[in-house]
């Protein structure tokens, strides 16, 4: 992304928060591709018979962001708060799921270095989100590394920049995270 391209979202933004409503809609045509690529990144991890499309994801997305009460920063906090609303629309989604089928069996999910990960049942979903609920008790930036590494298809460098924090910091809360979450998961199996 351009710089100025950037500058301009984290104007457009400012503007919003301080009541612009007219930012918003000059923002929306700047960020469509990137929450795009993130709603794929989402919804190429559900399974092939999954009925939620990414440009409803990315509608509904849009909504929850519009409706919230944020002072977002710059671009990268704006991306990080979308990541989490996706997360959470995909969760929903699942437990909806979930209800109508009434249980099921609990499986492993992987959680490897390249985070080509496959949810696919609701069950997987609503445990790694169960999972990851318990890490923010402990830790909310490791789990906002996951979120937005393994939800968000976010590179180390994007997530430091979201979290203000170097690449390194990023690799290492990864990693532990990655291990935790593991653990939290294996035993809850």
């Amino acid at each position: 992304m351009l710089e100025a391209e950037s500058h301009e979202i984290t104007q457009l933004l400012a503007d919003w928060s301080n009541g612009d409503s007219r930012a918003f809609e000059q923002l929306i045509p700047l960020v469509y591709d990137e929450l795009r690529r993130m709603a794929h990144g989402y919804m190429r991890r559900q399974p092939a018979n999954h009925t939620f499309q990414t440009t409803e994801l990315i509608h509904e997305a849009y909504l929850k962001i519009a409706k919230g009460d944020q002072d977002f920063q710059n671009r990268a906090h704006f991306f990080g708060v979308a990541a989490k609303a996706m997360r959470h629309i995909l969760v929903d989604y699942a437990r909806s799921k979930q209800s109508e089928k009434r249980g099921g069996g609990r499986e492993r999910i992987e959680l490897s270095d390249n985070t080509a990960v496959s949810l696919d049942r609701a069950d997987q979903l609503l445990s790694m989100d169960e999972a990851l609920k318990t890490l923010e008790s402990l830790d909310e930036r490791k789990c906002r590394v996951v979120e937005l590494r393994f939800f968000g298809g976010f590179t180390n460098e994007e997530i430091a920049e979201v979290l203000k924090v170097s690449s390194e910091t990023v690799k290492r809360d990864w990693r532990f995270a990655r291990n935790w979450l593991l653990r939290d998961l294996a035993a809850g199996a």
